[in-house]
C-alpha cells in the first residue's frame, strides 16, 4: 500500500522475459495492480494471470509508448536489456535507460526498480565484459534520473529457465567428463529466483530517500566447478570428472558451450565472459529494508532442487496454461526459451479417425493388459522381459479392469497419472529407464468436426545415458509408436473395442 492506503500501481517492462513473467503474479499476490509494456503482447496470452494485468504494446526505446505506460503509475520495474541483439546492444541499452529515466521523472514515478549484474570488486569498469559493463551503466543512468531508484545486482540466478542455470544444467547432465576453462574455479555467489523475486517485490515499498545499488546473493559462495558437482548430486547423477585447462578463451569457451548445450551462442558468450571475475556480494544492506524469511534465504542445493522439481515430480501439463498444480516462481512458463527446462524428447503422432470420439475413447481406455498395445506384440513382450531382467516390473502387472481406468492404476509397466474421461489418458513409465517417460493418448475433434487421435511419447533423459538411450531406440519408433497410432485408429473405425494385435 502507499502512504494514503491505495494499492501500488506497478509498471513491469520485460514481462515476456524470464524474470518479468514471474514477477507479475508475485506483485498481484502482494495486492498491487500491474501494467505490462511488451513489444509482443500476444506472448503473454497463455499466462494464468493474463486477465488480471493490463498489457500495453510498446518498446522501451519508444518515448511515446513509455510515456503512456507510465501514466498514473507509482513504481516502474526495468527488467529489459538488449543482450544477444547484436554488437550495438550497449548503445541500445544506454538509449533505452535514458528514455525510461526521463519519462519516469516526467510522469512523477515514485520508484524505479532495476535488476542488474553483480560487478566484481576492484576491477575497473573498462575491464568488465560488455555484458556486465552495460548493466552497470544502465544502473548508473537510472540512479541519476532524478527518480528514487533501487538497483539490485545479482550474479547467477538459479531457476529453471534462467540462461545461467540452463547452461549449468546442460553442461552437467550431458558431460560426465569435462575438460573445462579455468573460469570454473572462479568464485560466485548464486541466488535462487525465489529470493530475487522477493527482493524485487519488497523494493516497491522502499523509503523514498533510498537511491542506491544493493548486492543480492544466496547464502553459498562457490566456484562454478562446485556448482556443477552439487547439481550432479541433487539431480542424482554420477560424480562428474572436471579437468580445468587454461587454454580456452571466452570465445572458445562460448563455442564449446554452444556445441554441448542448446543455449544460443549470443547468450552463451556474455555469460561466459561474465565468469572471468569473482562476483561475490560486498554487502547485504538490502535486508534492512526487505528482511529474510524466518527460514533464511534459499540455499544453493534447495534452489537446484526447486528448479528441477517440475520434472522430478512428473508434472507434465498438456499445455503450460492448463497445468493444474499451483505455480511456483521457479516453474517453467510458456514464454521461457525453447532450450529451457532441460531436454525433453517427443515422438508425436496424429491421425484423423472415421469413428465417433466415444468409439475412439473406448479403445484408448482399454489399452494394455490382455488387450495389448496395438503394435508389435513381440516388441512389447521383449521390452517387458528386458525390464524384468534388470529388476523392473515388466508386463506382469496387467490392469485392474479390462475397460475402465482411474488415476493411480498400474497398467503393465506404466502408471495412470492423469485421465480426463473421453479426452486424455496420460501414463507414466515405471519400467527401468535412464530418465522419465510418459505416454499421452488424446481424443479430439478438428474444426470440421472430424475425430482426431493424438499420441505423444515424452522422455526426459537422465545424464548422458538417457540421451544415448533415446537415440538408440529412436529407429524403432516408427514401428512401435506409428503402428500403435494406426491400429488404435483402425480399432475405433471397426466399431469394436477389441484390439487388433500385430503379431
Amino acid at each position: 500500500m502507499t502512504d494514503d492506503g491505495r494499492p501500488l500501481r506497478c509498471l513491469v517492462t520485460g514481462a515476456t522475459g524470464y524474470l518479468g513473467g514471474r514477477l507479475v503474479p508475485e506483485l498481484l499476490a502482494a495486492g498491487h495492480s500491474v501494467r505490462c509494456l511488451a513489444r509482443t503482447p500476444g506472448k503473454l496470452r497463455d499466462h494464468p494471470w493474463a486477465g488480471r494485468a493490463e498489457v500495453l504494446r510498446g518498446d522501451v526505446t519508444d518515448e511515446g509508448a513509455v510515456r503512456a505506460a507510465m501514466e498514473g503509475t507509482d513504481v516502474a520495474y526495468y527488467l529489459v536489456h538488449a543482450l544477444g541483439t547484436g554488437r550495438g546492444f550497449e548503445e541500445t541499452d544506454r538509449r533505452a535507460a535514458r528514455i525510461f529515466g526521463e519519462q519516469a521523472r516526467a510522469a512523477g514515478i515514485r520508484r524505479i526498480v532495476y535488476l542488474g549484474g553483480l560487478s566484481p570488486s576492484g576491477v575497473p569498469e573498462r575491464a568488465l565484459s560488455p555484458h556486465l559493463r552495460s548493466r552497470t551503466e544502465v544502473g548508473r543512468i537510472l540512479l541519476a534520473s532524478g527518480v528514487p531508484t533501487a538497483v539490485l545486482r545479482a550474479a547467477v540466478i538459479i531457476g529453471s529457465g534462467s540462461a545461467s542455470f540452463e547452461m549449468l544444467r546442460y553442461l552437467t547432465e550431458r558431460l560426465p567428463v569435462m575438460v573445462t576453462p579455468s573460469w570454473v574455479r572462479t568464485r560466485i555467489q548464486p541466488i535462487a529466483v525465489r529470493d530475487v523475486l522477493r527482493f524485487l517485490v519488497g523494493c516497491a515499498r522502499l523509503p523514498y530517500d533510498v537511491n542506491r545499488a544493493f548486492d543480492i546473493g544466496g547464502p553459498d559462495i562457490v566456484t562454478y566447478e562446485e556448482m556443477m558437482r552439487r547439481y550432479a548430486v541433487v539431480a542424482g547423477l554420477p560424480r562428474r570428472v572436471i579437468v580445468p585447462v587454461p587454454l580456452l578463451t571466452p570465445r572458445l569457451s562460448s563455442l564449446w558451450v554452444g556445441l554441448v548445450t542448446p543455449v544460443p551462442g549470443a547468450l552463451a558468450r556474455p555469460l561466459v565472459e561474465s565468469l572471468k571475475h569473482e562476483v561475490v556480494c560486498a554487502e547485504r544492506d538490502i535486508v534492512r529494508y526487505v528482511p529474510d524469511p524466518p527460514e533464511g534465504p534459499v540455499t544453493l542445493d534447495r534452489a537446484i532442487r526447486l528448479a528441477l522439481r517440475r520434472v522430478q515430480e512428473a508434472d507434465v501439463a498438456t499445455r503450460w496454461s492448463s497445468a493444474s498444480a499451483p505455480r511456483a516462481p521457479s516453474d517453467p512458463l510458456p514464454t521461457d526459451p525453447h532450450w529451457a527446462g532441460g531436454s525433453l524428447y517427443t515422438d508425436h503422432r496424429e491421425r484423423t479417425v472415421a469413428a465417433s470420439p466415444q468409439a475412439l475413447w473406448r479403445v484408448v481406455e482399454a489399452i494394455g493388459g490382455e488387450n495389448g498395445w496395438y503394435s508389435s506384440q513381440l516388441a512389447w513382450s521383449l521390452r517387458g522381459r528386458l525390464d524384468t531382467l534388470v529388476g523392473g516390473v515388466g508386463l506382469r502387472r496387467g490392469r485392474r479392469d479390462a475397460t475402465r481406468l482411474r488415476v493411480g492404476d498400474s497398467l503393465d509397466f506404466w502408471r495412470v497419472e492423469e485421465i480426463e474421461p473421453g479426452r486424455l489418458l496420460r501414463l507414466r513409465a515405471e519400467m527401468r529407464l535412464p530418465g522419465l517417460a510418459w505416454l499421452e493418448l488424446a481424443v479430439d475433434q478438428d474444426p470440421q468436426g472430424r475425430t482426431v487421435y493424438r499420441q505423444r511419447a515424452l522422455f526426459h533423459p537422465h545424464g548422458l545415458a538417457g540421451h544415448a538411450y533415446w537415440w538408440g531406440v529412436a529407429p524403432f519408433h516408427a514401428a512401435v509408436f506409428g503402428g500403435m497410432a494406426r491400429n488404435i485408429a483402425a480399432a475405433a473405425e471397426s466399431a469394436t473395442p477389441e484390439p487388433a494385435h500385430i503379431r
